[in-house]
């Protein structure tokens, strides 16, 4: 296979991919799914084992009902139809990471199916909705981890440990109907799923330490067939740009072997980043290959109506839905409501700034530009900043009011995210109000237009670029506290007079 992806050809308007995603999402509970040992990330290596994790003989597993109240709000968040009786089953597969040699999970009775989430993207600069099926939402445990080393000093060989600690840990997996037709589109519908699942806080959808993680089921076929071409999977993607380049290497690799006659397999592939490419790793497992069977160890699982209507009453406000109010009831563009959004303690920072009754628009332009820097500069989230979102709010409402400028604003800002306090007794105290008298800005424009006579002389001979250059010299007179409408208006009078 070669190293770059294929070339795009004329062919691919005749073929359309379809895809699915199947998404693991660990659950942020204390204790692993069965058992007592703790869930949380970075320990030794084997720190965090038990009988029960290690499958030793004569113990049995005993359900977190954590687990089973975070996987029924993911799926009521999620759309899905919560099941009032499932149960779990025995998945057999022999991997050294498993130290049970099978992984307890649900096979025909999950406990969510039938869901959809929405997805938005930019199509031609308007934004576009699309809904994607979910199949179904079902619980089960994750396995442990490889480290492959490198070689042995005495042997010259290479080598792997295993690493239990996240053997037992709890999962949902979501699998979505094959409803994705591009890279750009899974790569949207698996960060929705990582919003949902912080919102909801069930959940850190951390890509990096394995807490989400998206295999890829991928196939192509020509346009207007209803058959299913042979599928792909796609595993080892730790990044949503990395599921979207994933997918299209692969739709381009597919259409390409139809087009010369070559045939697909169905096996998995992995996504390999230095060149860009996926690599086969092995044929795929179907589902009879599993040996699925009850799992004789647990009873089945009842959810009562009383239970569903308590955990449904504490959903949160989610993602799709604060976007759309803050579009319809706020005013704001698409764009601004979906960087708001995003992260559900910005979104909350916004809130509490607004709720005052001060321009949302300004509030958000404050929140992505300016504190949106500081807080990538200092690696810090917006819940630890020192300007309260009531800081914020009185601030905009100073420059609403003409009290100060808006370069009078952003003067402040750096005192009030590092130190916190109040810009109303800042401005008092070190008289930075906004000088609003026309009669003292008219006397500044008469001092400057009589220190700069060459200027004015150019000015009025055409090069009218240069009231700019008057307007900061006015400005930078009184400190930036002119009012700057009222200055242009002034000064126009003036140059042209």
């Amino acid at each position: 296979m070669t190293a770059a992806a294929p070339a795009k050809s004329s062919a691919n308007a005749k073929y359309e991919a379809v895809i699915g995603l199947e998404t693991h999402c660990q659950l942020g509970t204390e204790t692993k799914i069965f058992s007592t040992s703790s869930a949380a990330f970075g320990a030794d290596p084997n720190t965090y084992i038990d009988p029960v994790t290690m499958g030793l003989p004569g113990v049995l597993p005993v359900l977190n009902e954590k687990v089973l109240e975070y996987a029924v709000k993911a799926g009521l968040a999620l759309n899905c139809q919560i099941a009032p009786y499932s149960k779990f089953d025995r998945k057999q597969y022999f991997y050294p990471d498993l130290p049970k040699n099978y992984q307890i999970s649900q096979f025909d009775l999950p406990i969510a199916e039938h869901g959809w989430l929405e997805i938005e993207l930019v199509k031609d600069g308007e934004p576009v909705r699309k809904r994607i099926g979910i199949t179904r939402l079902h619980m089960e445990e994750d396995a442990g981890k490889l480290v492959h080393a490198g070689s042995d000093s005495l042997s010259g060989s290479s080598y792997s440990l295993v690493d239990y600690n996240r053997a037992g840990v709890p999962l949902v997996e979501i699998v979505s109907e094959p409803d994705i037709r591009s890279g750009e589109e899974a790569a949207a519908y698996a960060e929705e799923i990582r919003r949902i699942i912080r919102y909801l806080g069930v959940g850190d959808g951390n890509m990096q330490e394995g807490s989400l993680r998206c295999d890829v089921n991928i196939s192509v076929r020509p346009v207007g067939q209803a058959e299913f071409g042979t599928k792909v999977e796609i595993k080892n993607m730790n990044s949503f740009s990395a599921i979207a380049k994933a997918i299209d290497y692969e739709i381009e690799r597919q259409i390409a072997a139809v087009e010369a006659g070559e045939p697909i397999y169905q096996e998995t592939r992995l996504w390999e980043e230095g060149p860009q490419r996926t690599k086969s790793m092995r044929m795929k497992e179907g589902a009879s290959d599993y040996r699925y069977f009850p799992e004789p160890d647990l009873p089945p699982i009842e959810v009562t109506a009383d239970q569903l209507s308590e955990w449904r009453s504490h959903l949160p406000e989610l993602p799709a839905q604060k976007r759309q109010r803050y579009e319809a009831e706020l005013g704001l563009s698409a764009y601004d409501a979906a960087v708001l959004t995003d992260d559900r303690t910005v979104a909350e920072y916004f809130e509490a700034a607004i709720a005052s009754g001060v321009s949302a628009k300004l509030v958000a332009n404050w929140i992505m530009s300016d504190i949106a820097a500081y807080l990538n500069a200092e690696k810090i989230s917006i819940d630890e900043l020192k300007l309260t979102p009531a800081a914020l709010a009185e601030m905009v409402a100073l420059i609403e009011d003409g009290t100060i400028s808006n370069k009078i604003g952003k003067d402040l800002l750096p005192d009030l995210l590092n130190n916190g306090g109040s810009p109303k007794k800042i401005v008092e105290s070190k008289g930075l109000s906004q000088i609003s008298d026309p009669a003292e800005i008219e006397a500044m424009i008469d001092e400057v237009l009589a220190a700069n006579p060459d200027e004015l002389a150019k000015f009025r001979a055409g090069k009218t670029k240069l009231k700019g250059f008057f307007v900061g010299q006015v400005m930078k007179r009184t400190g930036g506290r002119a009012d700057p409408k009222l200055t242009n208006q002034l000064l126009g009078k003036k140059l042209n007079g």
